[in-house]
């Protein structure tokens, strides 16, 4: 039977590139809503104010309605629960939070991060959990009052029960019990008057009405702090289900460092997000050999929440290969492939923008495929024999490449501009001229010597998909430096 008043969110935190456990977590809150008639709710969690950005949070957005998912109420569409942007309500915590200390629940602490990292060094020094020892717990109110009014920097942290367990069921993992001893004081509001994602995050669910909170299984431990907030606020809490995260093949978890997570890297290698929702789809129900291939209301048909698995849910990229296929071989017609094909080859102006490029640079245009055509490969198929002709080791290689890695993670804004400065950047610290490093990466991007000018190409093919080719070719260029070569 349809249960109107279900209402459950996404919330994802604009910090970076849209990763697929947010598409993997979003799905099935909305296959939840789906199933009991409810409402699906996008909320952005941009409490981390200096790594949230308006682009990560359009990437948001694009990845989502890219994987064919619609919410009722969010950010870009309003409703009656707004605003959905964390930001934007930095007004409404601060009662919360006042009550929580008014109570005798919360507390002032004007500890400096000298002071804290001290703290955690020592503690990890004595084998012992990092966490909050309780120092400003022993302040008086006439010392608090006096040091507030002086302007002294300081944040809200909440109690914590000295004795005795958490209790509380969870959808999936069943009856749970924590420990108090476990759980820190956690921050509830920093010093620049926003709240902590903990804080932030019971307040929102309360006031949007929301009933059942899904996530992933990393935010378990955290149920103890949020059960806290809720009891010191008077509140009723939501039902929590933790899902199972999604794991490589060796069980260990999925993350960039590893493997591709970037929704927008599967966008631009000609993934169907029909594909990839059904991929996904299938970690949440039970079916037979022979059923795969299944649309977002099939799964919503077959969608079983009383019967989750805690098991891992492995990404295996060859079966999301194999679905990917079926996809466009069984579900396109002729004229629906032919346009996927042409709206992809035009995502990110790459079509465009690599014609452009090409023009100055060919005498005849069957030179174009040779040019132009790593702005489309899903795999370059780089060898040792591509790096031939840079003049440097495997060891001087290996080193730039792993030094670009990471520092091109640091651009926040990714385009031609930011990445040359970047670039000229790392060349002067490693104190290499621009070639030199402009060279392997030539290869990298390219999987040629001979290719269009490298930073547009680096803008046009995204972040997600650059790093992947910089990951292969630190790998290829290992193996070089490994054998002597």
């Amino acid at each position: 039977m349809a249960d109107p008043a279900v209402r459950v969110r996404i919330a994802p935190s604009p910090t970076g590139e849209p990763h697929v456990g947010t598409a993997y977590i979003a799905l099935f809150n909305y296959l939840f809503a789906k199933k009991h008639g409810g409402e699906f709710i996008l909320r952005i969690e941009d409490t981390d104010a200096t790594r949230s950005t308006p682009e990560f949070e359009q990437k948001v957005l694009d990845a989502l309605k890219w994987c064919g998912l619609k919410w009722s109420e969010g950010p870009d569409v309003g409703g009656p629960y707004g605003p959905y942007r964390q930001s934007d309500r930095k007004d409404i915590y601060k009662p919360y939070v006042e009550k929580i200390v008014e109570n005798g629940h919360g507390f002032r602490c004007f500890c400096t991060p000298e002071r804290l990292e001290q703290m955690r060094e020592a503690q990890r020094a004595a084998g012992k959990p990092p966490k909050y020892d309780g120092l400003c717990l022993s302040l008086s109110a006439e010392e608090v009052t006096s040091r507030v009014a002086a302007g002294e920097p300081h944040v809200v942290r909440m109690k914590i029960p000295t004795e005795g367990t958490c209790k509380f069921h969870d959808g999936v993992y069943g009856d749970v019990e924590i420990p108090w001893d476990a759980v820190d004081m956690q921050v509830l509001l920093k010093a620049d008057g926003m709240p902590t994602y903990h804080m932030a995050n019971v307040v929102d669910d309360h006031l949007m009405k929301i009933t059942h909170v899904a996530r992933g299984e990393e935010w378990l431990a955290s149920v103890p702090k949020h059960i806290l907030i809720y009891q010191y606020l008077g509140l009723e809490p939501p039902k929590f289900m933790h899902l199972s995260l999604m794991r490589n093949a060796d069980k260990s978890k999925l993350s960039k460092r590893k493997n591709p997570t970037s929704i927008s890297y599967y966008t631009a290698l000609g993934y169907l997000p029909e594909a990839l929702m059904n991929f996904l789809g299938l970690f949440f129900i039970q079916i037979a050999e022979g059923e795969e291939l299944l649309t977002v209301e099939e799964l919503a048909e077959k969608f079983d929440p009383e019967n989750l698995s805690k098991a891992g849910a492995i990404f295996d990229i060859q079966k999301l290969d194999w679905l990917n296929a079926r996809w466009i071989r069984e579900k396109l017609s002729e004229e629906d492939f032919a346009a996927r094909v042409f709206v992809w080859a035009a995502e990110n102006d790459r079509l465009k923008e690599g014609l452009k490029l090409a023009q100055s640079r060919i005498s005849k245009l069957g030179e174009l495929p040779d040019l132009a055509a790593f702005l489309f490969k899903s795999d370059l198929g780089l060898q040792p024999a591509a790096f031939a002709g840079v003049k440097a080791s495997p060891e001087e290689l290996l080193d730039i490449l792993n030094t670009v890695q990471p520092d091109l993670e640091k651009i926040l804004e990714w385009n031609k501009e930011s990445i040359e400065a970047e670039l000229r950047a790392i060349a002067e610290r490693m104190g290499k001229k621009l070639k030199a490093i402009v060279a392997p990466l030539f290869v990298a991007v390219s999987g040629s010597q001979r290719s269009l000018p490298l930073f547009d190409p680096m803008e046009l093919l995204g972040r997600a998909v650059v790093r992947q080719r910089l990951k292969v070719a630190a790998q290829v260029v290992a193996s070089m430096a490994g054998s002597g070569k």
